[in-house]
């Protein structure tokens, strides 16, 4: 059965995590909590939370023995893995493991688990809010006689079924290819294709091999794709070089298409749930301005997410690059906003963007109460607080957006002769015009515009 098969028929998931000295409470709380609306995301019913504190995870199965034993209560498993040594992989002795095992019971009722197992909560499916080794995958599978997912095969699955455009698609398939190569099934590994060829190994190559081998040349036609679409996306954007671009970045679900269907007045997708947009959009801020300004809208990050899914989603990010100002989104109704826009500041500055100007505006103000809005005003003074679904709150912000532009323009009046009366128009293309003044003479425009645009102004003259 296929990958995407196992999930799909998935509708039951415990989480499982594992809380290391260097996490806080809080911090492991919030981790879980995003897990549990990746899951929700996914359609997938959360019936239960295992987790652990332990000084670092188990190589072998992450959890230690009385944990995995609770684990597996969960699925209906055996909770032990044959031929398996607690001691070469738990990093502790066995007096250790059992100090460990002894708060079972404790924690458990602290997290509010039912360890009763009963079949009509009986979950399917195990999600780890951490990346699994193959080892590891392979031990729990075995303990809990269920599909097991760690966070990263979450997101890909979440990406692959979100992905619209062709480039996202591509985009999805090298990065979930690249995450399933390590963990192609064990079972393989005994068979052999006898005979070989062109690029086969001595006698005969393993099904294991071939299997790798075969990922290795899908991953590079579909790189050899996406460059070409590359190509033509450099062509797009260096038509459009001249104009003013803004980017929306952030959180993913912070709220940045719900802004952009307000900015630009056109139908963007957008849901309540994580990675709704993958596809970067570009449109016009409406009502127009002049020049006109470009809204680009971004996809969402998010912690733990795999350096190699953000290699595979740098194009989404390049609009980023090429924008004047970066808008950055912020769910202000969420307590964990401060690290969310860690993360997001993170990114860009993987991107190498840390050094184009940036607005903080604080989505979702009408979710906040009157202390949080204090608080949050005080600790960043220069954010801006508004909600996507107040027409007051956007138009101040399409202001703002043009202000930013405007900034450095320069304002000057120009005479306009009679005989040369068909520049106005090709003049109001390109540059604001704040005023028209008739005489005898012709016509006195007042301009707002760049130094670059006044001099095309005057070699038209």
């Amino acid at each position: 059965m296929g990958y995407e098969a196992r999930i799909e028929k998935t509708n039951r998931a415990v989480l499982a995590g594992l809380q290391t000295a260097e996490v806080s409470d809080f911090e492991h709380q919030s981790s879980m909590d995003e897990l549990e609306r990746l899951v929700k995301t996914l359609g997938f019913i959360t019936v239960g939370r295992v987790t652990q504190k332990r000084p670092q995870s188990a190589p072998g199965t992450v959890f230690g023995k009385g944990k995995l034993q609770e684990l597996a209560s969960w699925t209906g498993g055996s909770g032990v893995v044959q031929g398996f040594k607690k001691s070469a992989d738990s990093g502790m002795d066995d007096e250790e493991e059992e100090s460990w095992d002894a708060q079972r019971e404790e924690e458990s009722i602290a997290v509010g688990i039912d360890l009763t197992g009963e079949q009509g909560k009986r979950a399917n499916l195990v999600v780890f809010d951490c990346e699994l080794t193959p080892t590891q995958l392979s031990n729990l599978e075995e303990a809990t006689g269920v599909e097991v997912l760690d966070r990263t095969g979450v997101i890909l699955e979440i990406f692959r079924r979100h992905a619209k455009s062709r480039e996202a698609r591509l985009q999805v398939e090298i990065a979930k290819l690249a995450y399933l190569a390590p963990r192609l099934r064990a079972s393989h590994l005994g068979s052999d294709r006898q005979g070989g060829g062109i690029g086969s190994k001595g006698a005969g190559e393993s099904a294991h091999e071939l299997d790798r081998r075969r990922i290795r040349d899908r991953i590079a036609e579909l790189r050899s794709q996406l460059n070409s679409i590359r190509t033509e996306q450099l062509n797009r954007r260096s038509r459009r070089t001249e104009m003013p671009l803004v980017a929306l970045i952030g959180y993913t679900n912070a709220g940045k298409s719900s802004l952009m269907r307000q900015l630009t007045r056109t139908p963007v997708s957008g849901e309540d749930k994580l990675f709704a947009t993958l596809d970067t959009t570009v449109r016009t801020l409406q009502p127009e301005s002049t020049p006109k300004i470009l809204v680009s809208d971004t996809v969402g990050f998010i912690k733990k997410l795999p350096h190699d899914l953000v290699a595979s989603f740098r194009s989404t990010l390049d609009e980023a690059l090429s924008a004047s100002l970066l808008i950055f989104t912020v769910d202000g109704s969420d307590p964990n906003f401060r690290s969310q826009l860690q993360v997001t500041k993170d990114v860009i500055h993987e991107i190498g963007a840390s050094e184009i100007e940036r607005l903080l505006l604080i989505n979702k103000s009408d979710l906040i109460d009157e202390l949080s809005r204090k608080r949050i005003a005080n600790e960043y003074p220069e954010a801006v607080f508004l909600s996507a679904h107040k027409a007051e709150d956007i138009k101040s912000l399409r202001e703002m957006i043009i202000s930013f532009f405007e900034r450095e323009m320069l304002e000057r009046d120009i005479m306009i002769p009679f005989t040369k009366g068909h520049l106005i128009g090709k003049i109001r293309q390109r540059a604001r015009v704040l005023k028209e003044d008739y005489d005898e003479h012709g016509c006195t425009l007042t301009v707002r515009a760049s130094e670059e645009i006044h001099q095309w102004i005057g070699t038209l003259l």
